[in-house]
């Protein structure tokens, strides 16, 4: 691993558009609760003017937010992706700036991406995904030098839907000599893409982190004990997230229980996985113990879950900063 304590992630440069709505609301959408949904501009619009509640617009996208979680642990934090020339682009840029990230962006005349996400009572969270001017991230841009002085690369695992972005990632971040870290991103993302998803990860991935559904997926297990075994055979370190119940680590073949945060009942589960990657890869970059590692990411998946969007207000950044 580099000197460098830096973490740089790859992936969507979207807003994230988030609504409260009921089960029926998501049932008349012929929507399975939970996931992503490809879509288009129009389909998320459409969606918006079916709803009589008032949608939280924050930026968005799976690996800038775990970056920008990074940011604000105090860690340095560099993004790359590609935006539109926009008012929703420029304030995506504005945004991770002041959340101490060092953005690599490119421009483009369409649309900045973004991701509605319908938010259920039960807190869980249903993806419609435009993605926008984030698809044009040319692969023949992507260099090493993206990726010089870095630790840790972050993959999303989004990037499954673009093969060649997605090899031209691994092997740029893999020349730099970085850690490779790749998050499964959600189970449709893994049943889509098991085949190349397989080459990958044995050949590139040195972090492999996923839910439960994304394990079930990936492995074909409900069992943790045999999901675990299957995701940690090619990688350094295995994840598996298990929401209230907190998440399992696998590190040389030890497996270590990470407990999860008690307190408050969560608003909304958007970015939790996220942001519990931003603590856990922070951790692992600064050289802490797995255990330490762990309870940063459970305090971030906690703290986030308290919001509408994956924005940690600055006085719970305060309180995992204490932690530190």
């Amino acid at each position: 691993m580099p000197k460098s304590k830096r973490i740089t992630g790859i992936g969507s440069a979207l807003v994230d558009v988030l609504i409260n709505e009921t089960d029926d609301f998501l049932q008349g959408l012929g929507k399975t609760k939970g996931g992503m949904t490809l879509v288009q501009d129009h389909d998320i619009e459409l969606i918006l003017s079916k709803t009589a509640q008032s949608p939280v617009i924050v930026p968005g996208g799976a690996a800038c937010n775990t970056i920008v979680g990074v940011g604000n642990l105090g860690g340095d934090a560099r993004f790359i992706g590609r935006r539109g020339d926009d008012t929703y682009g420029k304030t995506f840029e504005s945004k991770i700036r002041s959340c101490h990230v060092e953005p690599r962006l490119s421009i483009s005349s369409s649309p900045t991406g973004k991701v509605l996400s319908v938010i259920t009572p039960d807190a869980q969270r249903s993806m419609f995904t435009f993605l926008g001017a984030s698809t044009e991230l040319d692969p023949s841009g992507i260099t090493p030098a993206l990726f010089e002085e870095t630790a840790i690369s972050v993959i999303e695992g989004y990037l499954l839907f673009n093969p060649d972005l997605m090899m031209a990632s691994v092997k740029a971040a893999r020349a730099a000599g970085t850690l490779i870290a790749l998050d499964l991103a959600s189970f449709e993302v893994v049943n889509a893409s098991k085949a190349l998803l397989s080459d990958i990860v044995k050949e590139y991935v040195d972090i492999l982190i996923a839910n439960e559904d994304e394990a079930k997926a990936y492995t074909g297990f409900e069992d943790e004990a045999r999901a675990m075994e299957i995701l940690s055979r090619d990688v350094t370190y295995a994840v598996l997230k298990l929401g209230k119940r907190g998440s399992h680590v696998c590190l040389n073949g030890k497996v270590t229980r990470i407990e999860p945060i008690s307190g408050n009942e969560p608003k909304d589960t958007t970015g939790a996985g996220d942001l519990w990657a931003a603590g856990f890869l922070f951790g692992i970059a600064n050289g802490f113990s797995v255990e330490k590692s762990g309870q940063l990411g459970s305090a971030c998946g906690y703290e986030v879950c308290q919001v509408m969007g994956a924005q940690i207000p600055e006085s719970a950044w305060q309180t995992i900063r204490a932690l530190v």
